[in-house]
């Protein structure tokens, strides 16, 4: 099993996909304006880097950090259902370390919403611990985050 990540700089085809999927994943249980993930044109931006996973040559999952006012946001994390525990995901959170490292930043965090307790586990196995809101999540208003759970790690 061979797990391999690669940096995409445009919205190409499988960046799509995957995006589409979990946004449908998410459309489900949370209102739009709970949801938070940056859209595809906010994705390929300078300041994010985004990487598409592949896992024996096929796309899997995806994942990005965006950097913005010293912090390091873990955006768009996502493993398509019939991957999930293959080690994916872990694949993706330590490139997304690492890129956070080689840029001098010292801590990572996230959001998630309360109905993502796959990723909610996850996140915590590899180390992240819940936090307060923070950054632009902290001046929203209650109902935009009511559903959020925030996460962060030292790198």
């Amino acid at each position: 099993m061979l797990i391999a990540l690669e940096h995409v700089t445009s919205a190409t085809p499988e960046a799509r996909e995957l995006i589409g999927e979990l946004d449908a994943e998410l459309a489900g249980p949370y209102s739009a304006e709970q949801r938070h993930g940056l859209s595809i044109e906010r994705v390929f931006q300078p300041h994010v880097m985004f990487f598409v996973a592949r896992l024996n040559g096929e796309a899997v999952g995806c994942g990005g950090i965006a950097f913005e006012d010293g912090l390091a946001e873990v955006k768009r994390m996502y493993v398509r259902p019939d991957a999930r525990g293959r080690g994916v995901a872990a694949a993706i959170v330590t490139r997304l370390e690492a890129e956070a490292r080689a840029r001098g930043v010292g801590r990572i965090a996230l959001e998630t919403g309360d109905a993502q307790g796959a990723a909610m586990k996850f996140y915590e196995r590899v180390g992240f611990t819940k936090c307060g809101a923070f950054g632009a999540y902290a001046a929203m208003p209650a109902e935009a985050v009511v559903r959020s759970v925030f996460f962060d790690k030292s790198v």
